[in-house]
């Protein structure tokens, strides 16, 4: 668990230096390509080397309404946060986010009701679940917009190049690398709530440091030190927080447990940009 969460936490971490690399080198157009490459070496990995699971208990059946409705609903509550951002509260902007809320809520009756729930909804009756989840949409919406702001700020107001600013976030890839499997096997032995209560505490102070990055700061007596304790809350949470949402949930739901804790990852990172736009568009600075 705790390899697969560095690999992941990885994944993320070392977009903005590879990304920042392809713009410098070529065009930002370039960037939507990347993941063209890696799901061809998912699938091929998968169908290689990753052996079918069955639960004989699962119904056969899709659950086309959940998955239309949930993407209805985070296509329309994203949208609107980023039209609010660029134009103000529109009336075509409060009605996207009137529809995606509408979405998410037809979502949960449909679950409840369906033959076929691609989310049961009684999954969430362990208070450790939910929980596990609340503090990963919290440490994944920091994530993703801990990592947009700061390589933006690192080229606008510090002068970087992208691949300079991609590079200023390494110190989080490496410490990942290193620390994850071990965050693991120390929550294994210890348990999970004192990792999951230090590493968000770190991962509060990481930032904190980089509210101090302002015009003329140094990389060593300034980002370094932020984007260093961030990584090293980072790596002490996810591992033990990931495991935790598995171990929560019955062995028969391992499958939408882990599905449920990535899509609320992916789901807070996807709100929070926009979100911030919303709230910061009238501001001078980021």
């Amino acid at each position: 668990m705790g390899a697969w969460s560095a690999l992941s936490g990885i994944a993320a971490a070392i977009g903005p230096f590879f990304g920042g690399w392809l713009v410098d080198v070529g065009s930002w157009r370039l960037i939507f390509f990347i993941n063209v490459p890696l799901a061809a070496a998912a699938i091929l990995a998968a169908l290689r080397h990753v052996p079918e699971t069955r639960d004989p208990a699962a119904g056969r059946g899709l659950d086309v309404a959940g998955a239309a409705l949930t993407a209805l609903g985070l296509a329309g509550i994203s949208w609107s946060l980023i039209q609010m951002g660029e134009r103000g509260a529109t009336s075509a902007a409060l009605a996207a986010g009137g529809a995606g809320l509408a979405a998410l809520a037809g979502f949960v009756v449909v679950e409840r009701r369906g033959r076929h729930p691609m989310l049961p909804i009684d999954i969430f009756r362990s208070r450790q679940f939910t929980a596990a989840n609340l503090v990963t949409f919290v440490v994944y919406g920091s994530l993703g917009l801990t990592f947009f702001l700061l390589v933006i700020y690192l080229q606008q107001v510090l002068g970087y190049s992208a691949m300079q600013a991609g590079l200023a976030t390494l110190p989080v890839t490496g410490l990942m690398l290193v620390l994850s499997a071990r965050a693991g096997l120390l929550a294994e032995r210890i348990g999970p709530r004192l990792p999951m209560t230090v590493g968000p505490l770190g991962i509060a102070a990481g930032l904190i440091l980089l509210s101090r990055v302002q015009e003329g700061a140094t990389y060593l007596g300034t980002v370094l030190p932020g984007v260093g304790v961030f990584g090293l809350g980072l790596a002490l949470t996810v591992a033990p927080l990931t495991a935790t949402v598995l171990a929560a949930a019955p062995a028969r739901y391992a499958g939408i447990a882990s599905g449920i804790n990535n899509a609320v990852s992916r789901g807070a990172g996807l709100l929070a940009t926009p979100s911030f736009r919303h709230r910061g568009a009238h501001r001078p600075h980021l």
